[in-house]
């Protein structure tokens, strides 16, 4: 397998955003390579780099007639600075902070193809779930401590939360499709953390595919699309941690091809007060941190950037509103609950086909 790798600095999309709902990387890749005959497809390839403040990997196979491996490290790269050069908070001149900071309020704003692309979806899941999805939450998310001001080892009072709420809501956002503008009716700030790393693996699949790949593992900061077989010959398998502060563990594995996973969880960034511990993910529609007991969830889905986006929205919802939702989208989730005795698994119809072995609900 040969790797190429790059040394180049991140640039951070939306720092605040990732501390939001998905600060942890709750899946372990299990690659396996093997020995033995060579595979027709050719020999695999693994490529890695910096973006989003974060990391990317990429393994494929590399086929006869293949781009070089350097050729397709550039391919890659310049994808996802393209995204970040339009959603990165970090950059004074993106589109987003140029919407943020400097365009006033209802004066439609011309957005390009791909940031239209990615409000709309992020409109549509926080519409769905009734505000608990939400890209405006990051002066929430910055009162807590969670974000770009640092850390907070008291909870804020009540005044300040109410405050902060008044700056946060999706519903002073209005996308116009046909135009491809946006509008907001207050001074909100936009912070697409919570699915632009999911768009830029949307982004990076579809390069490769264009330069005749098939068969590739694409992950950015922990969310991740695959395709084809994995040099195994079978499902790429894709390991999920068990959610267990202070220790890496697996709680099970899932065989995916061509279908894209992302997990977002709620148990390694908090801070306790008073005896009381407060968690990362913050309810737009409260204030507050949550309080319910879903701690890890995975979903699988055709769309990375959707997947990314409901993974945040169920860590809000919680295990029980979060699977009524799914199931009447007929998504493939995977819950993970803690319990007093451990923890309790379980999952909607649709994850079934993913898993190695049958789980059965509230196993523990």
């Amino acid at each position: 397998m040969r790797p190429v790798s790059s040394s180049s600095s991140p640039d951070p999309t939306g720092g605040r955003g990732t501390r939001i709902l998905r600060l942890c990387v709750l899946l372990l890749l299990v690659l396996v390579a093997g020995c033995g005959e060579r595979d027709p497809r050719g020999e695999p390839v693994r490529l890695s780099g910096a973006t989003m403040g974060t990391t990317w990997n990429v393994t494929y196979l590399e086929p006869p007639g293949a781009p070089a491996p350097e050729a397709v490290h550039a391919g890659i790269q310049a994808a996802l600075d393209a995204v970040n050069a339009t959603m990165s908070t970090y950059r004074a001149d993106s589109e987003i902070s140029r919407f943020n900071h400097e365009h006033p309020v209802g004066v439609p704003f011309p957005v390009s193809a791909g940031f239209g692309v990615v409000i709309e979806a992020a409109l549509a899941v926080g519409a769905a779930t009734g505000g608990a999805y939400d890209i405006t939450v990051g002066p929430l998310v910055d009162l807590w401590g969670f974000g770009a001001t640092g850390d907070i080892v008291t909870p804020p009072p009540a005044d300040a939360v109410a405050a902060a709420r008044a700056r946060v809501g999706q519903d002073a956002l209005a996308f116009e499709r046909g135009d491809l503008s946006l509008t907001k009716s207050k001074p909100v700030a936009l912070d697409v953390s919570s699915l632009a790393k999911g768009y830029a693996v949307d982004e990076v699949t579809a390069w490769l595919s264009g330069q005749g790949l098939a068969d590739y593992l694409v992950e950015v900061g922990g969310e991740m699309r695959l395709a084809g077989r994995s040099p195994r010959g079978g499902p790429w398998r894709i390991a999920i941690e068990q959610p267990e502060p202070g220790r890496r563990g697996i709680a099970g594995a899932i065989l995916v091809s061509d279908a894209a996973v992302a997990t977002s969880g709620d148990y390694r960034n908090f801070f306790e007060a008073g005896g009381k511990r407060y968690s990362h993910t913050i309810d737009p529609r409260t204030g507050y941190p949550v309080a319910h007991d879903l701690v890890s969830v995975t979903v699988v889905h055709d769309n990375a950037m959707l997947a990314d986006a409901w993974a945040t929205a169920f860590s809000v919802l919680g295990a029980q509103r979060g699977r009524a939702v799914a199931e009447a989208r007929s998504l493939a989730v995977y819950f993970i609950q803690s319990a007093p005795d451990g923890y309790v698994h379980s999952h909607t119809p649709g994850f079934a086909r993913y898993m190695e072995s049958p789980l059965k609900e509230g196993a523990r």
